[in-house]
């Protein structure tokens, strides 16, 4: 019986650390990353569900958000700064990473591959919550430069900075992270005794 190696090569994201560039009080790595995007991306679309009458497929978007930067397995973390230095840069990163998906796929057996495609590059139905799963990224990535400011290390000021201005962009048009920013973000950083004990 033929062996595929695609479920162990995503499982080495544990490996690939994030904020390279950074000094970090502690360091995250992909998998942690992904799993955070992923809780995040369902909210999100639970909130679009109830509150806004959306239609969204909530699951499906914290499956994307598993496998969001699956490619980096591949092309290591590429550090925000350095990946939209330009438009050429950026054009030049999105191929790479292209490159890297498809690679990955080619790890699965052929009669499983379309359904991680669909995962992997989307149905043209799924345009908004992919946005969401880009929102869950942002706020994933503020709530690094939130624990890391809260370990007294001024290293991520200028990334919360930034950070927060791409949220607020992306929130004008999806209310969904309007609300999650406002209702949950607030708590992250409390003691466990805190978020146990208090609302």
């Amino acid at each position: 019986m033929m062996t595929y190696n695609f479920f162990a090569t995503i499982s080495r994201m544990r490996y690939i650390e994030r904020w390279a560039l950074m000094r970090n009080s502690r360091v995250e790595n992909l998998s942690e990353h992904s799993l955070d995007v992923a809780m995040i991306a369902h909210g999100l679309c639970v909130i679009g569900n109830v509150r806004y009458g959306k239609n969204l497929n909530a699951e499906k978007a914290a499956l994307i958000g598993l496998y969001h930067d699956a490619s980096e397995i591949i092309t290591g973390d590429m550090p925000t700064p350095v990946k939209y230095f330009n438009e050429d840069l950026k054009s030049a990163y999105k191929n790479v990473e292209a490159v890297a998906q498809y690679h990955l796929l080619e790890k699965l057996p052929p009669d499983l591959k379309s359904a991680y495609e669909d995962i992997f590059f989307g149905a043209e139905d799924d345009g908004y919550i992919r946005k969401l799963v880009k929102a869950a990224d942002k706020i994933s990535a503020l709530i690094k430069c939130m624990d890391e400011e809260s370990a007294g290390n001024h290293e991520f000021v200028t990334a919360k900075e930034s950070t927060l201005k791409s949220i607020k962009t992306l929130s004008e048009n999806l209310p969904e992270v309007d609300d999650f920013m406002k209702e949950f973000v607030p708590p992250y950083g409390k003691t466990l005794d805190d978020l146990i004990n208090n609302n």
